[in-house]
């Protein structure tokens, strides 16, 4: 997987058009780049960019967003409500994928580093690429903002870490490091700016002062109103979402606003979010309401119902979640045919697919017939008193249906290693050696697939056989079939194992494999057996 780094420019310009699509134009053409997000403010007169690249792009991307602010933002003209310090205010460096916080910290300090020189502009590191404890958050830095800076630059102990000493009037000065995915959410309040802002003292962190924190860690906050929007706002930023998180926000919000008698009208998110925080704000809420929720899909919508994602604008997951923006898709070809298109292919003059790939279908039409019996079943008037049993087996069905999918190519993939290590040379004693090896490393890799698929389908003979006893009588053949397939899914896989064991020279791992492999092919004889019996005397 190839490293992906997520930058989050804050430029001081939102309402000029012309200069926001300037700035989203330089990032773009960056290659290697993706703009994700385009996120403009009139009353804040800012606009977040969201792009992702990796330790090389990103930092290209920066300094091409960098380099067009220069020209067209001005600061001394510049007033909105949201402090900065400069026409790029802060762009921050977020670890996403395959990557470290240290080396987002090398990008922030070359950014800064080639900022500084090219423009010749006062740079700040902040967060974790600054060791000063004194300057490390983004308020210290910000204080006394752009109005204040022309004295504050001149002071020893505020010296920029990159470029002059000296205060710039048209730029100002830019905070730059690495961080922790910072959400910036604002939860929308029917009241005065006044009230926005009490609710947001009585929650961030600092609250009104060293003698009167707040109530969460991790979070700053200030309350503002939104003229297009004609209602205040209490305006968050989360530094840490597994330390306070957007649904404990917006609930003590509401808390809050209660005691002032003031209503509270839905939130939005500002520019991207992770999924992680958003199903962590769905199982709240599912186990709060004690509601039962599979698909993420919902999951989502759940979340977005009782935070009010939708109140300012549609929340649109796919546009709005980074990991659904940039997760590639699967490299499933047998997988994404249609069952025709597969089938055929079996029915082809190859090789592949085979036994094995059929297996792993096989295995997974047998869980998913469990999976739709039990969720037939639930949710059915004479059938409620077992739902808590539905509940717990229903997961484990889908799951394990989910799961066995990808196994479908897999198999077929299995033999790669296998094949690149025949192909190696052998004029050599020493040549030969490796690819014995690699032979004998490549064939373990393929015995691993079907026995991957075996382990699967095991794990779903507990949830099969309750399904068979409490599932809807009605769907009988569907348990039954359900259980035969997973049974040959699994039957299937384990002559793949044994096949493909005849080249191994490691007896210690026939032996152990062999072991694994037959017991639970012995258990889904059993259960398959046990589901069938017990359908025959519920008829």
């Amino acid at each position: 997987m190839k490293k992906i780094i997520e930058c989050v420019p804050n430029f001081s310009e939102g309402r000029d058009q012309k200069v926001i699509e300037a700035i989203a134009n330089a990032i773009k053409a960056v290659d290697g780049v993706t703009l994700l997000n385009v996120d403009p403010g009139k009353s804040t007169n800012r606009t977040v960019y969201t792009f992702v690249g990796d330790e090389n792009s990103i930092i290209e991307g920066a300094l091409a967003g960098a380099r067009t602010a220069y020209k067209l933002i001005d600061m001394r003209t510049h007033h909105g409500e949201h402090p900065r310090i400069g026409a790029l205010d802060v762009c921050p460096f977020v670890p996403v994928a395959n990557t470290t916080m240290e080396e987002c910290v090398e990008v922030s300090k070359k950014f800064a580093e080639r900022a500084a020189k090219e423009l010749g502009i006062p740079m700040y590191l902040y967060e974790h690429s600054q060791n000063r404890d004194y300057r490390k958050k983004l308020p210290q830095i910000r204080k006394g903002e752009y109005e204040g800076l022309a004295e504050k630059i001149k002071q020893e102990e505020w010296k920029p870490d990159y470029g002059p000493a000296e205060f710039i009037p048209s730029w100002g000065a830019t905070v730059t490091g690495a961080r922790f995915f910072l959400l910036a959410y604002n939860v929308n309040i029917l009241g005065t700016s006044n009230q926005a802002h009490r609710i947001a003292l009585n929650l961030r962190e600092i609250g009104r002062g060293p003698n009167e924190p707040g109530r969460f860690k991790e979070l700053k906050g200030l309350g503002w109103y939104v003229d297009e929007y004609n209602m205040a706002q209490c305006s968050f930023n989360l530094n840490n979402y597994n330390v306070t998180s957007l649904h404990e926000v917006f609930e003590a919000v509401k808390e809050e606003a209660a005691k002032l008698k003031v209503g509270v009208a839905g939130s939005e998110l500002v520019g991207l979010v992770p999924l992680e925080p958003m199903l962590k704000a769905a199982d709240y809420y599912i186990e709060k309401e004690n509601l039962f929720i599979l698909d993420e899909a919902q999951k989502i919508k759940l979340v977005a119902d009782r935070l009010g994602l939708n109140s300012v604008s549609h929340f649109k997951p796919e546009e709005r979640i980074i990991d659904y923006i940039i997760r590639e898709k699967p490299n499933e070809p047998l997988a994404n045919k249609t069952t025709r298109e597969f089938i055929e292919a079996i029915n082809a003059r190859t090789s592949a697919p085979g036994g094995g790939s059929a297996s792993a279908a096989i295995a997974a039409i047998g869980a998913g017939l469990g999976s739709m019996v039990a969720k037939l079943t639930y949710g059915v008037r004479k059938f409620e008193q077992h739902e808590m049993a539905l509940r717990k087996i229903i997961p484990v069905l889908h799951k394990t249906t989910l799961d066995l999918i990808p196994m479908i190519d897999a198999d077929t993939n299995a033999f790669n290693d296998y094949v690149e290590a025949v192909r190696l040379p052998q004029n050599t004693e020493a040549e030969k050696a490796i690819r014995f090896e690699k032979m004998q490393a490549g064939l373990k890799k393929a015995i691993e697939i079907p026995l991957t698929t075996m382990r699967i389908g095991d794990s779903a003979w507990e949830a099969m056989l309750e399904a068979a006893k409490i599932g809807n009588i009605a769907s009988k053949s569907d348990i039954q079939v359900g259980a035969r397939a997973l049974e040959l899914g699994i039957w299937g896989s384990w002559k793949n194992v044994l096949i493909n064991m005849k080249d191994i020279q490691d007896a210690d791992f026939i032996n152990k494999i062999t072991k694994e492999a037959d017991d639970i092919r012995l258990r889904a004889e059993k259960f398959s057996k046990e589901i069938l019996e017990n359908i025959e005397m519920r008829s």
